[in-house]
């Protein structure tokens, strides 16, 4: 079905980029894998074009070439996304990372897609201005990737996910022609809406060269409340009772025992004693009055009385403070991966079903023999669910585990009105799981948009659909 890269082929390539923005040595296995499991494709080639233009040319000799070129952004991502399972070309955006411009009177960023997510919030912050989705790899994490896989982050609950803050994009597609998807306006019904059409597309219907992001004032203040429950299903439980008090946390996170034991140890920073400790919520409120904040974490208060805590929630209501909860719920993907083999669904349900997804995965767990390490976006309803190796032997691990147990807990989650992928995306790893959030019907109006884009399939091909 492709082809693979002749030296007429490098050759013509290395003329678009120059020598000096392509790989073809042992490098390329720094560009065969991102932060999921311990899957490595490398890529054929690896091209590190400095524009747009350079993109389309790359583009249209692949697909004249029939050569599949696969997106490279920072990474970070958790489905395989950037997997080059084909080979061929993979197309690495970080020489794109500039923040073209900061437009303060329309409340806007231009930015091009290998710009680090929390440069950009750094960036605007200056102006007072805020750009709310943090994925928990924000530091390290390209705004493009974000767009690509329509990514989330702890204050999501409150401001949305990336799509609620793209405006505009600028977009190469696979023939190698360029387009922009929108325009620069807060409303647009202007015909089908191509930008929402590309957020969460990961990289399979074009090469994302440029966003503009609408940007809102930055609230002045946060208050960062810690709760440690007896048991995880009533932390789960107190979610849905926080918005029924009227309150609309800016964060509500939740982390299960065993989540918060993998951190610390990671870490090396032991802020709670977990012995009694069944799970956490982090909730948080912002805005600009201090008054009404603290009205906010009193009702708050008044809500976790009708669950056994562990201790006294702790009320952390200065940067330092906050910054160290905080530091412990960035770190628990890289905490897992770090530590063992594992496999991670990012499940989403409505959020009152959470604490029943929660069951069901441990049930599963002891159904199959796995230990699984559960934490999330509780405020989205959003659990990712970490199934440890641990002593499991291979049969177990590679086909009852993702043939079985998987699948079970993806049923479970669409019976309760949720799906598959909250944040993370479906990519390399979960596109084998489509027919069960969707019918052939739909799946099949799917890929139809994948053909009109990309015909010849040679963008980021065995991405989200078999074909």
């Amino acid at each position: 079905m492709y082809n693979k890269i002749s030296p007429s082929i490098q050759e013509r390539i290395v003329q678009i980029v120059g020598s000096n923005n392509t790989i073809t040595d042992e490098r390329l296995e720094d560009y065969s894998h991102d932060m999921t499991e311990d899957f490595k494709f490398p890529p054929e080639i690896v091209v590190k074009p400095e524009n747009a233009e350079q993109i389309a040319k790359i583009l249209k000799l692949a697909n004249e070439e029939r050569i599949p070129v696969t997106p490279i952004g920072a990474r970070t991502g958790l489905s395989g996304g950037m997997l080059c399972v084909y080979g061929g070309i993979g197309l690495s955006l970080e020489k794109l990372n500039k923040i073209i411009h900061i437009d303060t009177d329309n409340l806007q960023a231009t930015v091009e897609p290998g710009v680090i997510t929390e440069n950009l919030q750094k960036a605007v912050e200056k102006f007072g201005l805020y750009y709310p989705p943090d994925p928990s790899s924000k530091g390290s994490c390209f705004i493009g990737g974000n767009v690509a896989e329509n990514a989330g982050g702890a204050h999501a609950v409150k401001y949305g996910t990336t799509k609620d803050f793209i405006l505009n994009l600028q977009v190469v597609l696979p023939n190698g022609e360029i387009i922009h998807t929108g325009a620069n306006t807060l409303k647009n019904s202007t015909g089908y809406s191509l930008t929402q059409l590309m957020l969460g597309s990961e990289g399979t219907l074009g090469i994302i060269t440029q966003i503009t992001v609408k940007l809102i004032p930055y609230p002045i203040y946060r208050l960062l409340l810690k709760a440690n429950f007896v048991s995880p299903f009533d932390a789960c439980r107190a979610v849905s009772q926080i918005f029924h008090a009227k309150i609309t946390p800016s964060a509500l996170e939740f982390m299960e025992k065993d989540a918060i034991d993998f951190g610390q140890n990671y870490l090396q920073s032991f802020l709670d004693d977990t012995t009694h400790l069944g799970g956490q919520l982090l909730i948080e409120v912002d805005g600009n009055h201090l008054d009404s904040l603290y009205l906010d974490i009193e009702k708050i208060y008044e809500v976790l009385k009708h669950f056994e805590l562990v201790s006294e929630p702790i009320l952390a209501d200065t940067h330092d403070k906050q910054e160290a909860i905080w530091r412990l719920r960035r770190c628990l993907g890289h905490a897992v991966k770090g530590t063992t083999i594992y496999k991670e669904e990012d499940t989403v349900v409505p959020r009152a079903k959470l604490a029943e997804l929660l069951n069901f995965v441990k049930k599963t767990g002891k159904k199959y023999g796995f230990q699984s390490v559960c934490y999330g976006h509780a405020g989205d309803g959003n659990l990712h669910i970490n199934i440890i190796k641990n002593q499991l032997d291979e049969l177990t691990w590679k086909e009852i585990i993702p043939k079985k147990a998987i699948p079970e807990i993806f049923y479970f989650t669409k019976q309760l009105g949720g799906t598959l992928s909250g944040e993370h995306g479906i990519g390399w790893v979960q596109k084998d799981y489509m027919p069960i959030a969707f019918n052939e019907i739909e799946i099949n109006l799917m890929k139809g948009i994948k053909k009109l884009f990309d015909p010849n399939l040679i963008l980021n091909p065995s991405k989200i659909f078999n074909f």
